[in-house]
């Protein structure tokens, strides 16, 4: 036995469920989709498992499984969605569980039955993936895909690589991991076999990397890269041509799987495959990491709107670029910016300023002297307002001028002090708009920044990890 198998075969035992975990959820899978039939016959309707219990690539920490309810075609969108509800709400009271409504691209309901977490969600039957209908009409397609190409004593490997990801931050395709789907971990050891020569493809991929399966285009990937512009792993799904399954993999992701991967093969080692642990900034170490770096941490902190992650992490990270972009026009400049999220009372952006404090007196400097309309103009509208001038540099009108803003907080609370409707305007995203006008909080304190940290050690985790950011190579 190599030293590969020796670390592998001692993970999977970690990794694998146990006979009376394997029992207890195929029992309740098979329960649930009986009684789903039952209820969905109502409505001529079909049901079917989906998820990796359905090829036996389940982790033993995400007890979970979902039914898919397929509707005809000929339903209405309204009906199929109201339909579906019905279903998985009785479904779930059946099986004496409690349910709540979650939203994608339709509502589904999600239940917990005995500590199993179950998914019911309505598609559209539909005879090709080219009459889809919104992007959950794929599942079906993709479980009956995976079924029939994942070969069964591949499943051990699956698991291995997904525990790997997960262990690394990286499984998962939500808006917050950015990650790899359990689909595509499938789909990939599909393309490469088995966990190691699958490592092995990955130390050699770069940024653009074109994965094929079912020889969809021919060899001009150009065309690919350019049409699927600036996504790190190009996965063509096998059963929509049209479409990158790895689209969520963002660029940290793929380097951080790359040098995982690379640590493996040159040092194979059980640590690489758990969960790392790390501990809430100190209010010390948190003193000390300005004093290096000489900097100065802003946090806009407020409530979290109540919408799915998916949406949440998206505009969460475009209202800190916008926040960016607005110091940035007044010459305030930004070293570094994150957001964090509890997703349920706390939202913060992050800002690192490298610059965040500004003299009194700001520099104007106007059109060519020879320019007599524009001259006029600039003239008029500073001479009443300047502290020096106007007066010539190579040929230019210059002004200066009293700085209306002094510090990047003074900025900030101007630019978000604003009705909704002017906040939209500015281009901050329309649920964070909404809750930045009922409430914000600017934060520059440590003091202040420590009793976030102790009401959420998550924060104070976030913290650690954006000081030590860890190297990718």
């Amino acid at each position: 036995m190599n030293e590969y198998e020796r670390v592998l075969k001692k993970v999977l035992k970690a990794v694998t469920p146990t006979d009376a975990d394997k029992k207890r959820i195929e029992e309740l899978a098979n329960r649930t989709l009986k009684l789903a039939k039952q209820e969905a016959e109502r409505y001529q309707a079909k049901a079917m498992l989906a998820g990796s219990i359905t090829r036996n690539t389940w982790l033993p920490w995400k007890m979970e499984f979902d039914v898919f309810i397929l509707f005809p075609e000929t339903m209405s969108e309204k009906e199929m969605e109201e339909n579906g509800l019905k279903i998985g709400k009785s479904v779930i009271k059946k099986l004496k569980g409690k349910s709540v409504v979650e939203y994608a691209e339709h509502p589904y309901v999600s239940g917990s039955v005995r500590g199993v977490d179950i998914d019911i969600v309505p598609c559209y039957e539909i005879a090709s993936p080219e009459r889809l209908k919104s992007a959950v009409d794929r599942t079906p397609f993709h479980v009956k895909y995976i079924e029939s190409h994942l070969p069964a004593d591949a499943a051990d490997d699956v698991r291995l690589f997904k525990q790997l990801c997960r262990a690394n931050g990286i499984y998962g395709a939500d808006a917050r991991t950015e990650g790899l789907s359990g689909y595509v971990c499938e789909l990939l050891m599909i393309k490469y076999g088995n966990f190691v020569d699958l490592l092995k493809a990955v130390t050699k991929w770069k940024p653009g990397e074109v994965i094929d399966i079912e020889k969809h285009y021919e060899r001009g990937y150009w065309k690919l890269r350019k049409k699927f512009k600036q996504q790190v792993l190009i996965l063509i799904d096998p059963i929509d041509k049209n479409r990158n399954a790895a689209a969520a993999f963002s660029a940290n992701s793929f380097y951080k799987l790359k040098k995982v991967a690379k640590a493996f093969l040159e040092k194979p080692s059980v640590k690489l495959f758990e969960d790392r642990k790390y501990k809430p900034i100190t209010e010390n170490e948190l003193i000390i990491k300005q004093m290096q770096r000489r900097t100065e941490v802003i946090l806009v902190k407020f409530t979290p709107p109540k919408v799915v992650p998916d949406i949440l992490w998206p505009q969460l990270r475009k209202f800190a670029a916008r926040l960016e972009s607005i110091l940035e026009e007044n010459e305030f400049h930004v070293l570094r910016r994150d957001v964090y999220t509890n997703e349920s009372d706390l939202a913060v952006a992050l800002l690192e300023m490298e610059v965040a404090k500004l003299p009194n007196v700001q520099k104007r400097v106007g059109p060519l002297v020879f320019d007599a309309d524009d001259s006029k103009r600039f003239l008029e509208k500073y001479k009443p307002i300047a502290l020096s001038g106007p007066f010539i540099e190579r040929n230019f009108w210059v002004v200066e001028i009293r700085r209306r803003f002094l510090t990047a907080r003074e900025k900030l609370m101007d630019s978000l002090q604003k009705p909704l409707k002017i906040l939209k305007a500015k281009g901050i995203p329309n649920y964070i708009a909404e809750q930045i006008a009922k409430r914000f909080e600017i934060i520059l304190e440590t003091e202040k920044i420590m009793k976030l940290v102790k009401k959420d050690e998550n924060f104070g985790v976030f913290l650690r990890r954006y000081f030590e950011k860890e190297s990718l190579v």
